[in-house]
């Protein structure tokens, strides 16, 4: 079973980009790790093509060399934050933009391969880092616009930024120290998160594969 992981840094992680088996340090290689011991007679093939810096207009750009061609049997796909932290540096990605943007990915992995879709939400603890507090309402327009899509598209959904608010309690430096980029305990955090929510979608897939 080949699952594709997508996004920006917090998937890229630091990963070999010439080796595209390599998973980095991020939440894939914990996530990668945990569904290999939860499904141990599954012959799994991890892909990891995040990019740090990307916005939902990058893969766009990518769609074809790293969706499409990859034929994978679940995609994962986590992007948006830099869609709304990059206005900082002066690149703004419109509400409406943003929508379009993903929209033509999943249109395509819909129409053109038959990969599983799995969205995650991107988050932001801005509690770690206060000065990135001005960006919560314009990621929350993002997410309910990513929350939409997922309604329409997606075969799973990770809400990671609502349980990230709800169970991390008063220690979110400790999970994101700049408030972005996941600490390794926040990256094991997220492969946990990844795990129990990709789950069902594997034990679907094995069950079709019989």
């Amino acid at each position: 079973m080949k699952i594709l992981f997508q996004g920006d840094s917090v998937t890229d992680a630091g990963r070999d980009r010439g080796n595209i088996h390599d998973l980095g340090e991020g939440y894939p290689k914990y996530a990668a790790a945990m569904l290999r011991d939860a499904f141990p007679d599954e012959e799994f093939e991890f892909v990891d093509l995040g990019i740090s810096g990307n916005r939902t207009e990058h893969l766009v750009e990518r769609l074809e060399r790293d969706f499409v061609d990859i034929r994978p049997d679940i995609v994962s796909i986590m992007i948006g934050i830099n869609d709304v932290w990059h206005r900082m540096s002066g690149i703004e990605t419109s509400d409406e933009q943003f929508e379009a943007n993903y929209r033509v990915v999943l249109e395509a992995l819909r129409s053109r391969t038959s990969a599983r879709i799995f969205m995650i939400q991107p988050f932001l603890l801005e509690e770690a880092n206060p000065a990135l507090a001005e960006l919560r309402e314009e990621l929350t327009r993002k997410q309910a616009i990513v929350k939409g899509l997922a309604d329409e598209y997606a075969d799973a959904y990770l809400p990671m930024d609502t349980i990230l608010h709800a169970e991390i309690g008063g220690t979110p430096a400790r999970y994101a120290a700049d408030g972005v980029h996941p600490t390794p305990d926040g990256a094991c955090y997220i492969g946990e998160a990844y795990l129990k929510a990709i789950a069902p979608l594997v034990e679907l897939l094995s069950k079709e594969e019989k």
